[in-house]
């Protein structure tokens, strides 16, 4: 009888792929190291996660992205260079401090005409976005996790069909498996990938992925 196999060991892929796949730049690297030096949370996505969404976004030929929650930019400039020539990305953000560190990098990285930093309360820009009859490839939710799934609604309003929801921290830190949850946070979560799975105008999963990308693909009316 075969040994069976040993249990894998998931830090070690992921420094795999980071290497092998999504090597951070000098810029990325710097940025990620000033987020903790400006008193920022240190809750932005990972080099490995990045690259994901550039394949994502790059499979469905995505030209205009919407970023919930921008932080100090990490997200939105690995997203921002997997935009063809003209693509456009607007990120949301509510802090001025963390506007302006996301301004700083985004400049720096030469995508100031790419990127777009709207400061103010998210619900605010996305009402004034779909009054304005914007239309989006993608939007990548990774903001307050108790707004899931009011950003998931406006989400589904203003991708286009054929294009992704994505959203960061699907699995809440493996608190969404706990009934009842431990927090108004992970029952957001939860809410949000209960809405995510039933709704019939999205085909959707969550890629286990650190911890969890939710991806949905939204689906032509009446499909």
């Amino acid at each position: 009888m075969a040994e069976p196999a040993p249990p894998l060991d998931y830090p070690a892929l992921s420094a795999y792929i980071e290497k092998l796949f999504a090597r951070e730049d000098d810029l990325l690297r710097e940025l990620r190291e000033e987020i903790p030096r400006r008193g920022l949370p240190c809750i932005h996505i990972t080099p490995e996660e990045g690259k994901l969404l550039q394949v994502l976004l790059t499979a469905i030929g995505a030209r205009r992205v919407l970023e919930i929650g921008t932080l100090g930019g990490y997200s939105a400039i690995w997203m921002a260079r997997a935009l063809p020539p003209g693509g456009r990305l607007i990120t949301l953000e509510i802090e001025p401090a963390h506007a302006e560190l996301a301004r700083e990098f985004i400049q720096r990285a030469g995508l100031q005409d790419v990127i777009e930093v709207r400061l103010g309360l998210a619900a605010d820009s996305l009402a004034r976005l779909a009054e304005q009859g914007e239309r989006f490839d993608a939007c990548f939710i990774d903001a307050d996790k108790a707004s899931y799934p009011a950003y998931l609604k406006w989400a589904r309003r203003l991708v286009r069909p054929g294009g992704l929801i994505l959203a960061d921290n699907a699995f809440r830190n493996g608190q969404v498996l706990a009934d009842p949850p431990p927090e108004d946070e992970a029952l957001a979560i939860q809410t949000f990938n209960r809405n995510m799975a039933e709704a019939r105008d999205l085909c959707s999963t969550i890629i286990p992925v650190r911890d969890g990308l939710g991806i949905a693909v939204v689906l032509e009316s009446g499909a």
